[in-house]
């Protein structure tokens, strides 16, 4: 799913009005910031050139890696949403992830800093969505409640305890599902177990990606990534360099719910290895981790053809 194009437009509009050797330097430091912080309660985005090189380089992959994770957790789940709570919403790309998704109207979006709450306002508005936008830092704690809570890249910017406690308050505003969403890296994966762990001791049951509620199967020097690929604007392409059409945002997610939920059997956790007559697929089961392989035999073979890292896929080997 693509950003909306009224986004895009906004964006370019927006972005005209800047130096673009300044912009693009801004954008090659917060892209930077994104994939290798590892969190101590700094603040990724600072001036109005970040925030506008954030909507143009960085909200479209925080849009599609949203995107993709709630697509795989909704498949999920079967019961309605009918109020979304993103929680560090930046310039609101999860809540307009959510509001396509769900097709939502009540949706409120929770940022600390003004000037990405009226960059939100600004592109929200564009596209012809109505958020509610609330000022608020997150340590400050959350009052609001919804069937939806999202939280995408925002763990990394605080210290462990400050993350132990956001997890906790947003469970605690979760009415039926809970979604956090983190760059798809050793750093990004460690605190997403951490707070997986922490959920699950709260008693909520893992909905997407995890086929079970028990420990992570991953040994300690691995980590459980997908990707999402995303379409690149002209703008996109100018402040990052290179003629590439798309770039792939590698990001780590976790999905917890408070009632029933129906997950998957078994997740494709990398691109399939295709060989001749054979597709062999790294899966993680209810069982562990373990690779199965797929011949022209198999009925399988065509679903696992055209399977993909993330996607969910039936735990047998017939």
């Amino acid at each position: 799913m693509e950003l909306p194009q009224e986004i895009r437009l906004k964006t370019e509009q927006l972005a005209a009005a800047e130096n673009i050797k300044p912009l693009a330097d801004a954008a090659e430091k917060l892209s930077l910031r994104y994939r290798e912080q590892s969190g101590g309660g700094k603040r990724l985005v600072g001036t109005t050139r970040d925030i506008i090189a954030y909507a143009a380089v960085r909200m479209p992959a925080t849009f599609g890696a949203v995107s993709r994770a709630l697509e795989l957790a909704l498949e999920c789940f079967d019961d309605e949403i009918n109020s979304v709570l993103d929680a560090g919403a930046g310039t609101g790309a999860a809540a307009i992830a959510a509001a396509l998704l769900t097709e939502c109207s009540d949706i409120t979006c929770l940022e600390r800093e003004q000037c990405m709450t009226d960059m939100g306002k600004a592109l929200s508005e564009a596209a012809g969505l109505d958020f509610s936008w609330i000022r608020r830092d997150l340590s400050d704690g959350i009052t609001e409640r919804a069937d939806l809570v999202t939280c995408a890249y925002c763990l990394n910017e605080m210290t462990p305890a400050q993350r132990t406690a956001a997890v906790k308050q947003l469970a605690d505003a979760a009415r039926k599902m809970l979604v956090i969403i983190e760059p798809g890296t050793p750093a990004g994966y460690a605190q997403l177990k951490e707070a997986r762990r922490q959920l699950i001791g709260m008693g909520m049951l893992i909905a997407a990606p995890c086929p079970n509620n028990g420990e992570c199967p991953l040994p300690e020097d691995d980590w459980c990534h997908f990707t999402a690929r995303i379409q690149r604007s002209k703008l996109h392409k100018r402040l990052k360099g290179g003629d590439a059409p798309y770039e792939d945002e590698k990001f780590c997610f976790i999905a917890a719910v408070k009632q029933e939920c129906s997950p998957c059997s078994a997740r494709v956790l990398r691109h399939p290895r295709i060989e001749s007559g054979k597709i062999t697929l790294r899966l993680c089961t209810r069982d562990g981790i373990c690779d199965r392989i797929y011949t022209g035999k198999s009925s399988l073979f065509k679903s696992a053809r055209k399977s993909d890292s993330g996607d969910s896929f039936p735990d047998n080997t017939k």
